[in-house]
């Protein structure tokens, strides 16, 4: 098991950028951009300038070093930006920063976690560069205080660097939320959207061909939904789906094939079997969820490949794969979790890397690798895998920050 130390002395968390919100109590948003925001019109034409200012490197070509600056890390920007004028333009705004990577295909991931104080309650999102491994802030969400952090449906939509808190619920009132949040990291600044037809929490979420489908969760007095909607990210409105078979809270979900998957998760002391179920909008229709693959729908999935992957919170944090062909889930092979991986965790992928977050924000890195092995009949070839894992420390100021979702963008 390899170790990779991020720890707070080394790597202070850093801020993506200052945040330009301030919530009226309507929840709309009044941007307040500080004046270093919008420069000057000679400030403007300062990166187009090299005749009146010098190359951004001397000796390379403008199109070449700025190649290279794009690649500087964010925590290495403050000093960047003391060299001369022209890279302190490019590196003090981190939305012209980033929109100069988009223009150039420029596609890291970047982990974003929603935390809350298990203290005080308060909720924020922390960022891990998963290029450099150094932590980040963003600004905080346009919500009330007094939410509670797992009720929201948090969906990212990872080309577009952008993600979704959608629904939640206000914790001292048990009342479900329309909310719905957008942040984008190529802006970075939160805006309001479209509110959700039905207000609901714990509900299943997903992204398949660029829309967000939502379904089931929580509505008013813990009444347990039905209704399912679908969001046109580029025209923000909502519009209602086939309602699904039963009513249902969503303890977890996956987008796999085309199709979304809801389950209600296994309860101790599993008097019960879960329920589970398919929507397909190819055909706009949902179905049952395969008994093996409900009943052993343990824990926190993610996709890696086109395969389920399950870190069960049951079996003392067994890694598990579906297999469609016979309706079961196979153990797969492992180095143990690190030990600093405590539950509650939440999960996500990049690539064939599995990333487990657990409390004080700590983080495990499960690296997948494809195997090959006879199939039960004797016949024919069937895939395995395995996974190697290492641990990444973090600030010790995370120390009372618990996971509640972990989403990844590319910027």
């Amino acid at each position: 098991m390899r170790r990779v130390r991020v720890s707070s002395h080394q790597s202070p968390v850093q801020k993506l950028g200052d945040s330009q919100m301030k919530l009226s109590p309507k929840f709309r948003l009044a941007i307040t951009p500080p004046p270093s925001s919008f420069p000057s019109s000679s400030a403007s034409s300062e990166l187009e300038s090299p005749q009146k200012l010098g190359p951004l490197i001397p000796g390379l070509p403008d199109d070449i070093a700025l190649n290279c600056l794009l690649r500087l890390p964010v925590e290495a920007h403050s000093a960047g930006r003391l060299v001369c004028r022209r890279w302190h333009r490019l590196l003090a705004n981190k939305e012209r920063f980033f929109s100069q990577r988009k223009a150039l295909g420029f596609r890291n991931p970047w982990l974003f976690t929603l935390a809350f104080h298990r203290c005080t309650g308060k909720i924020q999102w922390q960022v891990l560069d998963l290029t450099h491994f150094s932590w980040h802030t963003i600004p905080a969400m346009p919500c009330k205080d007094r939410v509670c952090p797992c009720g929201f449906g948090c969906i990212a939509i990872p080309p577009d660097g952008t993600l979704l808190v959608c629904g939640g619920l206000v914790s001292d009132m048990d009342c479900p939320l329309h909310l719905v949040l957008k942040y984008e990291m190529y802006k970075n600044r939160w805006t309001i959207m479209s509110r959700m037809l039905a207000a609901r929490s714990f509900f299943a979420g997903g992204v398949i061909d660029g829309m967000v489908y939502v379904a089931g969760g929580y509505s008013k007095d813990q009444y347990e939904l039905n209704s399912a909607e679908v969001l046109d990210p580029v025209k923000g409105n909502w519009r209602p789906v086939a309602s699904m078979r039963a009513n249902m809270v969503a303890y977890d979900s996956a987008v796999l094939n085309g199709r979304l998957y809801a389950t209600e998760g296994c309860v101790w002391p599993f008097l019960s079997s879960p329920t589970g179920q398919v929507y397909d909008p190819k055909t706009d229709s949902w179905g049952d969820m395969a008994v093996g693959m409900r009943e052993g729908w343990t824990g926190s999935s993610v996709v890696v490949d086109g395969h389920l992957f399950v870190i069960s919170e049951y079996e003392r944090m067994k890694v598990k794969v579906y297999d469609g062909e016979s309706d079961s889930w196979d153990v797969v092979e492992s180095s143990p979790i690190p030990e600093q991986i405590r539950k509650p965790f939440s999960v996500n992928s990049v690539g064939s890397r599995i990333f487990i977050v657990g409390r004080g924000l700590h983080v495990a890195v499960g690296h997948v690798e494809k195997k090959s092995c006879a199939g039960s009949d004797g016949k024919g070839r069937r895939q395995s895998f395995s996974v190697q894992w290492q641990d990444i420390d973090v600030p010790q100021v995370f120390v009372d920050l618990t996971p509640s979702s972990t989403q990844v963008l590319y910027a």
